[in-house]
């Protein structure tokens, strides 16, 4: 598992509690916090934001891709993710998906809450086997017709 600097752990678990304010959580009142550290060293952040129609919300880890993805990042190094606690709260299958678009099976997943980190895993172990573009790429193989 990569080692995360406790300056970039900090500025990352600074920003995900910060986001988790923001949240717009009128039905689960289950506000998170998302932050994700780029290839750059810049944090994005996001929180979840809930929305009558279900399932027409979106989750911090999506929020915080749309940033780094608005702010020129192409890559993620590790993400904070913090829920209210106790409980570790971990990314849902969808935004493990979506991590994995920006990431590679040794992204840093850190869970937190506000009394701090809880867990630290990689995407791979959270995903593992996962699918991501490197399976998209065009080779003569995938571009042949039976």
């Amino acid at each position: 598992m990569q080692e995360l600097a406790p300056e970039d752990l900090q500025r990352l678990l600074t920003a995900s509690l910060a986001a988790r304010g923001h949240a717009h959580v009128p039905y689960s009142h289950y506000a998170v916090g998302a932050a994700v550290l780029d290839e750059h060293g810049t944090v994005h952040s996001g929180c979840n934001i809930e929305n009558a129609a279900y399932p027409q919300g979106w989750c911090a880890e999506t929020t915080a891709i749309g940033a780094m993805v608005m702010a020129g990042g192409k890559r993620a190094k590790a993400v904070l993710v913090s829920g209210p606690g106790p409980d570790t709260i971990t990314p849902c299958g969808g935004c493990r998906q979506k991590l994995r678009e920006f990431g590679d099976d040794n992204l840093l997943v850190i869970a937190a809450d506000p009394s701090g980190i809880k867990q630290t895993w990689t995407l791979g172990q959270l995903l593992p086997a996962s699918f991501g573009p490197d399976h998209l790429k065009t080779t003569d193989q995938n571009t042949r017709k039976p």
